[in-house]
């Protein structure tokens, strides 16, 4: 296909950025295990004791306990509460931005504001800059390929012992109801 826009999904992009925030809240438990001072490490492990999906999941998906346990993580640790606003701030350039414009310019406003809290996904950005880009001019994501291809694979290890490619070909077009044209 040489005329397709190869797009970054989405999804994982966000994977990328919400992998390097975890990865700083587990710096910062380690970095609160080594304190001295006893009072501070047990405020600091307090706050981060399972504070993972209360930082990662999408603040407007949160309940209440995770609202008050990410609320006690920006109160305690001012450099995780400012990775999770700029991982909010960047959820919401994919979900609200309409215009093609307006995402590459907030998209580039991010990686400025972002880039000494998240260097390994700027990199990465970088280095996928148009494929990232190109969702906004389609807004699709692999989504339904990976489905379809979760799929296949799963109907291949339950197929193991098929004695040929016609009986795979047939089971695979029959789980999406295909019409089935025999030579």
């Amino acid at each position: 296909m040489p005329n397709a826009n190869v797009t970054a999904d989405r999804f994982h992009v966000m994977k990328q950025v919400n992998d390097e925030l975890d990865t700083m809240r587990k710096t910062e438990k380690k970095t609160a295990l080594s304190l001295d001072d006893k009072s501070e490490k047990e405020r600091i492990l307090e706050a981060l004791n399972k504070s993972k999906y209360s930082l990662i999941k999408n603040e407007d998906s949160l309940n209440e306990k995770q609202k008050s346990k990410l609320k006690s993580v920006q109160e305690v640790l001012p450099n995780l509460a400012k990775m999770h606003a700029l991982k909010e701030e960047f959820r919401d350039i994919f979900e609200t931005t309409k215009s093609w414009g307006d995402s590459i310019i907030k998209l580039l406003d991010w990686m400025y504001n972002a880039l000494s809290y998240f260097p390994k996904s700027i990199g990465t950005i970088i280095r996928w800059f148009g494929e990232i880009v190109g969702y906004f001019d389609s807004r699709t994501t692999s989504g339904t390929v990976e489905v379809i291809n979760n799929k296949l694979k799963l109907i291949k290890r339950l197929g193991y012992g098929f004695r040929n490619f016609s009986n795979f070909r047939l089971r695979s077009l029959l789980n999406w109801h295909f019409t089935i044209n025999h030579p």
